[in-house]
């Protein structure tokens, strides 16, 4: 087969993994698969065929799109990353959190497969907690699951966005959470609890971990470190005056990555990693609304592997 044609094969073979995820997976009607492709009902239902005929479907999609891993490539070539994976979503989809849950769900049943013992230590937040949810029940008593944040505001109140306790709980795991505000109330309070055994031993196991995964957040009103109780509208407003357009572990950043010097930052517990270590972390995070945050991000080293969705691919690539 000529170089063309081999060309030409596989964008037909790219066109028919997109049909059938659309049919199979969102289960969208023909009609609007055609719509969206720009091509005729009769195109769509011989893609299918061809998607089934190639055998690029089980229970999911199995064939690669060229174009995600195209955007992944230039994603890694761009911020040096170790890894990256871009999932599959709708055109127009300004935010698809459970597509790229699925993916990293997938990445860390192959970490967790491990017999020998693996630390893997995580933030909070709407993609780490829909990530677990997708993680396949086992059996590991071996690894060990450790926060990366604390998960109770000021007045003592829980997030329902806790993550190492249900991660340990799925492939039955030792659990280390970390049992204290995300921001202490005061200065001396935080050292307080920073001097506690417990501390000091969730310290160290992240400095020795396997692997770090964390998301990313939005600085604005509809932030979810405020939306959850763990800063206030003073210092939010802080926050956003003083340049930030990111939040990692509850730490804001800037366009550069760089952590501001926000009144609240000396009062963070998060366990948080030094810029520019080798050791792997892996981002999580979808959509336009945390696209500044996750190019700042990976522009300021915080995380050196990515896990995001071709829509936000695009547009974090878009950003000069």
């Amino acid at each position: 087969m000529a170089i063309s044609e081999r060309g030409e094969a596989d964008r037909r073979l790219d066109q028919a993994a997109r049909a059938a995820w659309l049919y199979y997976v969102k289960s969208k009607r023909q009609d609007d698969i055609a719509q969206e492709l720009g091509i005729s009902r009769q195109v769509v239902q011989r893609l299918i065929a061809l998607a089934l005929s190639e055998n690029l479907i089980s229970f999911q999609v199995r064939h690669p799109l060229s174009e995600c891993i195209a955007l992944a490539d230039r994603l890694k070539e761009k911020f040096g990353l170790q890894f990256c994976e871009v999932a599959l979503n709708e055109a127009g989809n300004t935010e698809d959190i459970p597509a790229v849950a699925t993916v990293a769900a997938h990445y860390l049943d192959n970490v967790l497969m491990q017999k020998a013992p693996v630390t893997i230590a995580v933030g909070n937040g709407t993609a780490m907690r829909e990530t677990v949810m997708r993680i396949s029940s086992a059996d590991r008593p071996q690894h060990r699951c450790v926060s990366l944040m604390g998960n109770l505001t000021p007045n003592g109140r829980a997030s329902r966005h806790d993550v190492v306790t249900k991660l340990a709980e799925r492939i039955n795991a030792q659990s280390y959470p970390l049992p204290m505000p995300l921001v202490a109330a005061t200065v001396s309070e935080r050292e307080i609890l920073q001097a506690q055994l417990g501390y000091k031993t969730l310290r160290g196991l992240v400095d020795d971990a396997n692997l770090l995964v964390m998301g990313s957040g939005n600085v604005g009103w509809q932030a979810g470190i405020h939306a959850d109780g763990f800063i206030t509208d003073p210092e939010l407003a802080e926050a956003m005056d003083a340049g930030a357009v990111g939040e990692v572990l509850g730490g804001v950043i800037d366009k550069a990555g760089r952590f501001v010097e926000v009144s609240y930052i000396e009062r963070l517990t998060s366990l948080m990693r030094a810029p520019n270590s080798r050791q792997p972390t892996l981002l999580v995070s979808s959509g336009q609304i945390r696209v500044p945050a996750i190019y700042a991000a990976l522009t300021g080293k915080l995380a050196n592997m990515l896990i995001t969705d071709e829509n936000t691919a695009k547009s974090i690539l878009a950003v000069k």
